[in-house]
């Protein structure tokens, strides 16, 4: 039965890695019988498909193509927060006059529009954000932010060693800090530091903060951050058929915005034995360079090792002679279900840039996993795999690349090296952690169970 104090608007940024979390929070909360909204462009619409879910537009002032319109990342999410404001609220108004439809009482939001927070308290209802990195990066920014607006704030904490040592998280290296910390100053980057900035400045101010991830896995930290900040952990979003399968029918996001090979893949995953299969994907937004392509390329090929890989544009940056080379050992497409994929029984080895939505879905599906971070918050995420005991990561050369032979090597290390055993063992262990954590009476689906209950009851003041 549909909750009918109320109905909840979800606003998703869009990219894959957003869309995916915040769609999957949006179909959580209509299993529990509160009817939800998810928000997007024109551009992704027609990309989404989650029946349980209303699927509605805004618009991010770039109508035709969305981002790949915009001069530049700046001046796209000046106009996303301009117009995106103004098709909110508008939205808003819609659903409010629909007939049998119960009045918007909240709106949960990427992180990366802390404007949509003004446009709730314009209609005086519920804000909620939804973090989507993990809980430790999220702290990383939460200091910066709250010991002063200078960068430099965070290397006072500097150990003789050159490592950063922060409450409830492990000493880092510079190098495993989130690139947005590490390298402020890159063009690339500036604009998404400057809105990230801006959403834990005002923290304090949502209602709730969600974060995709769960206790077990955080737990130093979360017990370090206890009463300094509102953080409620939700996670992992992750189709309910790969962990509690509470949600009948829920085997997918409801997203893609590539065609995925999925018969393809899966009718090659088949002819291959247990475990013996290394999938690689660099994510939705990645950029690997030519000459990278090439090492990994070869880097399989020496490990001797069944591949499945997905690189996009195939035809023009794998090396010439490469395909022919390794015949059926090696599959590439340019896309692929990621989840049918890992769940498959024939994979034993996840090659990734470590994206926290991957590395949320490697230790979902107890894939050990071979990180190769490339920029945001992946080199911090592939420090924890290797602390969690689920993978290793890579080492790169003085050129800043990962050779072949060490790519070779990490393939051997994870899939039947020394530590081989105790990598698996300890995926399989993480893989029940999450699953407890979104099944009934676990952590992460009493907190979503509070907030539902608590969306019945209207917004004070």
């Amino acid at each position: 039965m549909e909750n009918q104090k109320g109905q909840v608007i979800v606003v998703a940024y869009p990219a894959q890695g957003h869309i995916n979390p915040l769609l999957q929070f949006a179909k959580r909360l209509a299993s529990k019988g509160v009817k939800t909204t998810l928000a997007t462009t024109p551009y992704t619409i027609k990309s989404i498909y989650a029946p349980t879910v209303r699927i509605e537009t805004i618009s991010d002032g770039y109508n035709q193509s969305g981002f790949n319109q915009a001069p530049s990342l700046a001046a796209y999410l000046d106009s996303f927060k301009t117009v995106g404001s103004k098709t909110l609220a508008e939205l808003i108004l819609k659903l409010n006059a629909s007939a049998g439809s119960p009045p918007v009482s909240c709106i949960v939001y990427d992180s990366l529009f802390p404007w949509a927070l003004d446009v709730a308290k314009e209609f005086k209802i519920y804000g909620a954000v939804f973090l989507t990195v993990s809980a430790s990066v999220c702290s990383m920014f939460w200091r910066v932010v709250n010991r002063g607006p200078s960068l430099l704030m965070l290397q006072e904490t500097d150990d003789d060693r050159g490592l950063v040592n922060m409450p409830g998280l492990p000493p880092l290296a510079p190098s495993e800090l989130p690139s947005l910390l590490s390298q402020p100053e890159s063009e690339t980057q500036s604009p998404y530091l400057a809105v990230i900035l801006e959403k834990f400045s005002k923290l304090e101010e949502n209602d709730w903060v969600f974060c995709n991830s769960f206790q077990e896995l955080e737990s130093e930290l979360l017990d370090e951050m206890l009463g300094l900040w509102p953080l409620v952990m939700v996670g992992p979003m992750v189709p309910s058929a790969y962990l509690d399968q509470q949600m009948e029918g829920d085997i997918a996001y409801g997203a893609s915005l590539w065609e995925p090979k999925a018969d393809q893949c899966m009718k090659w995953l088949e002819e291959k034995t247990l475990k013996s299969v290394v999938y690689v994907s660099f994510g939705s937004m990645a950029e690997i360079a030519a000459k990278q392509v090439e090492e990994i390329a070869w880097g399989l090929k020496a490990s001797g090792l069944n591949f499945l890989w997905v690189v996009k544009d195939p035809e023009e940056k794998l090396p010439d002679e490469f395909l022919e080379s390794v015949g059926q050992a090696g599959l590439v497409v340019p896309w692929c279900n990621q989840l049918e994929v890992l769940g498959h029984r024939s994979v034993g080895c996840f090659v990734t840039h470590g994206g926290w939505n991957s590395t949320l879905e490697g230790l979902s599906l107890g894939v050990p996993m071979v990180v190769m971070p490339q920029w945001s918050d992946q080199p911090t995420n592939a420090k924890f795999v290797e602390l969690w005991g689920v993978g290793v990561r890579v080492k790169k050369n003085e050129e800043g690349i990962v050779s072949r032979d060490e790519i070779e090597m990490c393939l051997r290390e994870v899939m039947g090296g020394e530590r081989s055993g105790e990598i698996k063992r300890n995926a399989l262990k993480w893989r029940e952690a999450a699953k407890r954590s979104v099944s009934v009476g676990g952590n992460s689906d009493d907190n979503i169970n509070e907030f539902v209950a608590k969306l019945s009851m209207p917004k004070e003041g």
